[in-house]
């Protein structure tokens, strides 16, 4: 049985970003949250969204080159249909990626 736990670990990584760093962004001191565990939350956040990311990755290209084992022929129509995904995967990284950088350098 397949699992979609890549896609479900980015979407808890994005999640832990949401929850502990994006509140205490430009906060000053006695805010309700510290700085520190803002960029902690950070780093955690950014971790999982690259465990995530490349889970979801491996997944999608083992499926493509089982298909593509199966039937050699249809190996062009495979491929683009893979590619949407893998596309829209690398979107959600990168910007989750944006938004750790931007709580870290602000």
């Amino acid at each position: 049985m397949k699992s979609v736990f890549g896609n479900r670990l980015l979407m808890l990584g994005a999640l832990f970003i949401c929850i502990m760093a994006v509140p205490v962004m430009g906060a000053e001191e006695g805010a309700a949250m510290p700085k520190s565990l803002a960029l902690l939350g950070a780093a955690i956040g950014a971790g999982l969204v690259v465990i995530g990311a490349g889970l979801g990755f491996g997944r999608f290209t083992a499926a493509a080159a089982e298909a593509t084992a199966r039937q050699p022929e249809a190996a062009a129509e495979i491929r683009t249909t893979v590619n949407l995904p893998l596309f829209l995967l690398e979107g959600v990284a990168i910007i989750a990626e944006v938004v750790l950088l931007l709580i870290v350098l602000l």
